[in-house]
């Protein structure tokens, strides 16, 4: 995955075309649906990818996985209105020459149909597509909990990113929620969601060692959500990843604090001409955006890569049945 260009003219006639037709752009589903979509399905799904070619020689990944549970389930809509401003950021003000972008949801996997929903690395309007298969569940099991850490299992162990094992440099990983992990990755959900055989319960602390060696992981906590003001959720996520907890006042400004935020990542900008663009795009976002990111003015560095990572995480494609 990840060839092609985006184009916001087809993503522009796409939304004339369901307007004019009564289609909603989440129609998988709005129509219905009450199952992940087998696109999106990570059961047997072997791995994700954002690799290099010559049309995309330096790709760089990034994910953004939102919880879909009661209050959260209108950030898919909200991103999927704002992907042009997303990637005219990314792409026009330079912050990042080939991104390859994977849209994911988040459930509960104690009580939900759909705990976990991955798409592929897109560089095209595809990953619309992809957003617009996500099923908008709306469950919860109601304990402050969310399936966090095996949507983060999957990024650990089943992803590969060249970005990371070519060039060092680790992907941007983006979570969008109000809520709490659980503290160990269950082996009975990773086999019956994803299809791994673990010997045993992963702890989250080791799940989120692996984790950080390949992506710098950013939760982004926005205003309005159930337990946006719970005292436990800012310092639950703090402990796990510090200053990159980034509080958004706007939803709306959600693709704006993404761009920027991979923008400084790549020391593409400072947060001064970062918000200098978002005025030259006539953004409203400036304000929400500049508060999320102040605790983020300081420069990214590239890993050193210590051998195939590759070796540590995933099987083939449907080789779900891996002992680890």
């Amino acid at each position: 995955m990840g060839s092609g260009n985006w184009s916001t003219n087809v993503y522009d006639a796409n939304r004339a075309y369901q307007a004019a037709n009564g289609i909603s752009a989440f129609q998988y589903s709005d129509g219905g649906a009450t199952a992940v979509h087998p696109d999106l399905d990570p059961k047997d799904a072997g791995v994700r990818e954002a690799r290099d070619s010559d049309e995309h020689p330096e790709s760089l990944a990034i994910s953004v996985l939102f919880d879909v549970t009661g209050s959260m389930g209108t950030v898919p809509r909200t991103l999927q209105t704002r992907l042009p401003d997303l990637l005219g950021l990314l792409l026009r003000k330079g912050y990042a020459a080939h991104p390859q972008i994977m849209f994911g949801a988040i459930g509960d996997a104690h009580c939900d149909r759909a705990p976990l929903q991955v798409g592929q690395f897109e560089s095209d309007n595809r990953m619309d597509d992809d957003l617009g298969r996500i099923l908008l569940e709306g469950g919860g099991g109601g304990q402050m909990k969310e399936s966090y850490e095996l949507a983060m299992y999957f990024m650990a162990r089943h992803t590969a990113i060249d970005c990371y094992e070519k060039r060092g440099k680790r992907g941007y990983l983006f979570m969008i929620g109000d809520e709490l992990a659980y503290p160990a990755v269950r082996r009975s959900q990773v086999r019956d969601v994803i299809g791994d055989d673990l010997r045993a319960d992963l702890p989250l602390p080791a799940l989120l060692e692996e984790l950080k060696r390949v992506w710098d992981v950013y939760f982004i906590i926005p205003d309005g959500a159930y337990h946006t003001g719970d005292a436990r959720l800012r310092d639950f996520w703090r402990e796990q990843f510090g200053q990159n907890v980034l509080f958004l006042d706007d939803l709306d400004a959600v693709c704006e604090t993404i761009a920027l935020t991979v923008g400084l990542g790549e020391d593409a900008i400072d947060l001064d001409q970062g918000l200098a663009d978002l005025d030259e795009f006539g953004s409203d976002a400036g304000p929400a955006v500049s508060k999320a990111l102040t605790p983020l003015r300081r420069r990214r560095r590239a890993v050193a890569v210590s051998g195939p990572p590759s070796a540590l995480r995933r099987p083939g494609r449907g080789s779900g049945n891996r002992r680890l």
